[in-house]
């Protein structure tokens, strides 16, 4: 058996799952190289150093995940998924071009960017649950697991890739050419989706339309202590802890005093260890709830350390740390949820997983944009570290009690 039976990269054997990735690793750079230079923009172009502000963008960007929850999870269980993503990407790749063309022209103002921030998270709520759950179609579940850490290293490679980028292209051109090239990239996941064998799609179970579909859902993980605990940890840490664009930024300026392309290398850095934490991911045979316990409390530990950095690259190292222990947490919970879900609820169970995991940001990301402006960047980490300790201790308690179900 070759690498691709049993290995890493096993999921690869797919012809779908190929054209998929290389074009979902394209438009991944230029989303990093969009996140990245609005991050910038808002903070230093836009703004006197502003953390709330940046923390507002946050907030608008990926609240509608949990606004629009009750319309994602119906949206990703009951219509053609590949079409659905078509729709979505398309949106979001027109809103970068519009975006960047304003930057660009020197007409763009703070509104202007919490407009787009809201537009382009309505659209990325309807994309993220349908982009998840489509995975099982292109490798079935045999290999999700396996899929899903293989989509999080191209994400995360990605990572590594377009934070730099964008710090070149605003030091060299300007922050709004690297919208416009977000845009461009979209081109290559929409391709890829037209590139698709759609004879070879393994179609997920569709769910019924029927009323009161919304709630079963939420009765369905009610009634699943398993998943109870899973999103009790990720409402901890996505609320409070993956504030990366506030951390890696307000630490970046207001305490180590680097540049565009400095702060770029600081997000880059971060990608080392999440595409270290995603290939570990893609190595095991099935996710396991202690890593969900492992996860956290190494999470915690890093933006401990972050949070006490003495120079730029103690801080650099520290968010490496933080990179592994956030992919581990992250695709952990991706994939027990996903496995341990039947196949009709999997579009609302993953619609709900991410609209607590990111709705939660516009409850966390002002907080912690206060607490940088306020007594500074290292209590804003330390608020990220306290996250990380408190669902690792959820986690404790419910190993405790010894909780029953597929994904322990």
């Amino acid at each position: 058996m070759t690498a691709l039976d049993t290995g890493v990269f096993r999921s690869l054997r797919s012809f779908n799952y190929r054209v998929w990735v290389g074009g979902a690793f394209i438009s991944n750079v230029g989303t990093w190289v969009q996140r990245t230079a609005q991050d910038w923009l808002v903070l230093t172009e836009l703004t006197h150093h502003d953390a709330s502000a940046v923390g507002l963008v946050m907030a608008l960007q990926f609240g509608p995940q949990l606004l629009f929850l009750p319309l994602t999870g119906f949206a990703a269980d009951h219509f053609n998924q590949r079409k659905l993503l078509i729709a979505t990407q398309a949106t979001m790749g027109a809103l970068a071009l519009a975006l960047g063309v304003l930057t660009v022209t020197g007409v763009v103002q703070l509104w202007h960017v919490y407009v787009f921030a809201f537009l382009f998270g309505s659209a990325a709520a309807f994309d993220a649950p349908v982009r998840q759950v489509f995975v099982a179609e292109l490798v079935g579940d045999e290999d999700l697991h396996n899929a899903v850490a293989l989509n999080s290293t191209s994400f995360n490679a990605a990572r590594m890739i377009g934070p730099a980028v964008s710090g070149l292209v605003i030091a060299a051109i300007g922050t709004g050419w690297a919208f416009l090239i977000n845009g461009a990239s979209f081109v290559a996941v929409l391709t890829s989706l037209a590139f698709l064998r759609t004879a070879e799609l393994r179609p997920n179970a569709r769910a019924h339309r029927a009323k009161g579909s919304f709630t079963g859902g939420f009765r369905y993980v009610w009634g699943r202590a398993d998943l109870k605990a899973i999103l009790v940890m990720l409402f901890l840490i996505g609320t409070f802890g993956l504030n990366f664009p506030i951390f890696i930024s307000t630490m970046a300026v207001s305490v180590f005093h680097t540049d565009a392309l400095g702060y770029g290398l600081l997000s880059s850095t971060m990608a080392i260890g999440t595409v270290a934490g995603a290939l570990l991911s893609a190595r095991r045979a099935r996710p396991r709830f202690s890593l969900l316990l492992v996860g956290a409390a190494v999470f915690g530990l890093g933006c401990t350390l972050g949070a006490i950095a003495p120079d730029y690259w103690f801080f650099a190292a520290a968010l490496a740390v933080i990179g592994v222990a956030a992919l581990t947490f992250t695709n952990t919970t991706n994939s027990l949820m996903q496995l341990s879900t039947a196949p009709a609820m999997r579009g609302r169970v993953m619609a709900l997983r991410i609209g607590i995991a990111l709705g939660g940001t516009p409850i966390g990301a002002p907080i912690v944009g206060w607490v940088a402006n306020q007594w500074g960047p290292r209590w804003a980490l330390g608020v990220g570290a306290a996250s990380g300790f408190a669902a690792a201790l959820v986690a404790i308690v419910a190993l405790a009690r010894r909780i029953q179900g597929p994904a322990l």
